[in-house]
């Protein structure tokens, strides 16, 4: 393969790796500082035993998905000099105010979060986890509103003597209609994410009978947040349907493997046929659904890959405006179907534990499935990118600069799978240690409740691991 296929496939796999860590950054500062917010109304000790357990899963992640991110911005200036130096002018702006208010708000009260314990009065200590919470979320829309101008550009000119970007409004940038969608669709996102995470785990230790007034609450807390974030996730991704269709039509179309424009247009459940979606033998569909999706009714009309082709030949020139068609086909429909099986994991978990039960050990398929569930938000999220990135393709901004030209010219072939090689390894490595000291410490669990008889133990200080 030549630098520029390479290329894609190392930035592809660093991104998909380090967003594994993102929404569950997100999603369980949030849910931490739930926690820690009824220890501090209620006084009860399970709350502060929860908060601790959750707090040092999620300082896990935080500090590895921090050191992927790194590797991830560095690729810009060395594997993809060209794009860089296009869309300095505009990225630099989000990913600066990103690093420099986003990133140290949340790093300097997650710092005081996790010393201030017994050090800072409580309200206050509540509240620095809660600005954690508040800065995660930010840096998650400044970098959205950078990968939403590459989906949608707004805000800029062609500097027709430097042939970059320049910079018109930063206000157009972060007020950008795909950022916002793009942000509330990743936020409820890594709400299912960091659920699902809790209702794993909680189900491991119930069905073992261990740590019951810790994590009953942890199960009930993940199922109600996964099923929220699922229904929430459904509507905003519904939002970015139509928003899409309207900038970006040919991706819609390659999403069904639809060629010829149709009204209304139906939705495949399942195919069966050639790989690049002419030729089929049998499929699954539901009527009316894609029209619905790309424009609110049942009966809109919906462009095929043909004719937004030959649309866009004459709008940029000659060349091919489709993405791969397999992957934008699979990866939208594998995104909504592991989705799907979450929330329903969620809502099963939700009937049985109806009325203040515990789902019984005795259900074991329950228990079982909880256990696993966990995969199904990272499968769901990776795929949506996948989907979201390949779809825009060949444009690397859309409309604007393609794939091709973005590519480091002075970097060869070998050089980039030298690196693609190393970054592989090291990234197998980083998962290995993030995934043995998850494991380590959901299976350790919060510890017991303190035995009355014995004598009331020093306080602890910070987070032990």
């Amino acid at each position: 393969m030549d630098a520029l296929a390479l290329a894609r496939w190392q930035f592809g796999i660093t991104t998909v790796y380090h967003f594994l860590f993102v929404p569950l950054t997100i999603g369980l500062s949030f849910l931490t500082a739930g926690l820690q917010t009824a220890w501090v109304r209620t006084g009860q000790e399970r709350y502060l035993r929860a908060t601790k357990f959750w707090g040092k899963l999620f300082l896990i992640n935080f500090a590895l998905g921090v050191a992927t991110g790194i590797v991830q911005e560095f690729q810009f200036g060395m594997a993809w000099s060209e794009y860089s130096r296009f869309v300095g002018d505009v990225f630099g702006a989000p990913l600066a105010i990103e690093g420099l208010l986003a990133f140290f708000l949340e790093s300097t009260f997650l710092g005081l979060w996790i010393f201030g314990w017994d050090r800072l009065p409580r309200r206050i200590h509540l509240a620095c986890i809660w600005l954690v919470g508040i800065g995660t979320t930010l840096s998650a829309y400044f970098i959205l509103a950078a990968n939403a101008w590459m989906q949608h550009p707004v805000g800029f000119v062609l500097d027709p003597a430097s042939h970059t970007a320049r910079l018109t409004s930063i206000w157009a940038v972060l007020t950008n209609s795909t950022a916002v969608v793009a942000f509330t669709h990743t936020i409820a996102a890594a709400f299912l994410m960091a659920g699902l995470l809790m209702v794993a785990v909680s189900a491991w230790h119930l069905r073992r009978e261990q740590h019951r007034d810790t994590m009953r609450p942890s199960l009930l807390v993940g199922l109600w947040a996964a099923l929220a974030g699922f229904v929430a996730t459904a509507v905003t991704g519904d939002v970015d349907g139509k928003i899409m269709t309207d900038q970006q039509p040919m991706k819609m179309a390659a999403a069904e493997a639809l060629y010829h424009t149709a009204q209304p247009a139906s939705f495949s459940m399942f195919t069966i046929g050639s790989l690049d979606g002419k030729s089929e033998v049998w499929s699954m569909r539901l009527p009316g659904l894609l029209s619905f999706l790309a424009t609110g009714s049942f009966h809109g009309q919906v462009q095929g890959i043909d004719n937004v082709q030959a649309a866009e030949v004459a709008k940029y020139g000659p060349g091919t405006y489709a993405p791969v068609v397999p992957v934008t086909y699979w990866s939208f429909r594998l995104m909504i179907g592991f989705g799907l099986l979450g929330a329903l994991l969620a809502l099963a978990g939700l009937w049985l534990a109806r009325r203040g039960r515990t789902p019984a050990p005795e259900r074991r398929w329950f228990y079982r499935a909880a256990v696993w569930s966990f995969l199904l938000a990272p499968l769901a999220s990776s795929f949506g990118w996948i989907f979201t990135e390949m779809g825009r393709q060949p444009w690397a901004v859309f409309g604007v600069l393609a794939t091709r030209q973005s590519v480091s010219p002075t970097v060869g072939a070998g050089t980039v799978a030298t690196s693609l090689i190393v970054l592989t390894l090291l990234y197998a490595v980083l998962a290995v240690i993030e995934v043995g000291l998850m494991v380590r410490t959901a299976r350790r669990g919060p510890g017991d409740p303190p035995d009355p008889s014995l004598p009331e133990p020093e306080p602890e200080l910070g987070f032990a691991y």
